[in-house]
């Protein structure tokens, strides 16, 4: 069943938003090299190269159900925060965001009728409450550590085994 015109607009305007959030997370990382801070810096590349992937899985949706993929210019994003809380902290409201243009995605399907794009979606909406619990953790230990320059550097390290 072809994609309906509605749920191809909307795809595409997800497509824009999780190639921005690769962007974000990417300016991330840059700010937490600029301030030698290696494991953060690693942890934001490996959360953009999967926003990246996210981006790829709607394009390929759309392209696989007949749809035309329609690129947009990516916003600028950010690129100084109030140190790495902040950073979190924008992360995290950052991915609720997401989560309700899902979850908009998800009302359009199911008013749509398109039975595909609510099965798609599923794997997205679950992506999404890993998504917000992921950061939330790491505000959370951020808020723990305080100005604690040993928590950093500890918390520094183990973002920097991420996979």
């Amino acid at each position: 069943m072809e994609i309906g015109k509605k749920m191809q607009d909307a795809i595409n305007k997800q497509i824009n938003q999780e190639l921005f959030s690769g962007y974000l997370y990417l300016s991330m990382a840059a700010y937490f090299e600029a301030g030698n801070l290696k494991g953060f810096a690693h942890w934001m590349r490996k959360q953009a190269e999967e926003e990246k992937k996210h981006a790829m899985k709607f394009f390929d949706f759309v392209t696989e159900r007949g749809g035309i993929v329609s690129l947009e210019a990516i916003e600028k994003p950010a690129h100084s925060w109030k140190g790495p809380l902040g950073v979190f902290e924008d992360a995290l409201g950052h991915e609720k965001k997401v989560t309700g243009m899902i979850y908009g995605l998800a009302d359009l399907a199911e008013s749509e009728k398109d039975r595909a794009s609510e099965s798609m979606l599923k794997w997205f909406i679950d992506e999404q409450v890993e998504e917000e619990k992921t950061a939330n953790e790491i505000v959370q230990k951020l808020k723990m550590v305080g100005s604690s320059g040993s928590g950093l550097v500890m918390l520094d390290k183990e973002l920097g085994k991420r996979e």
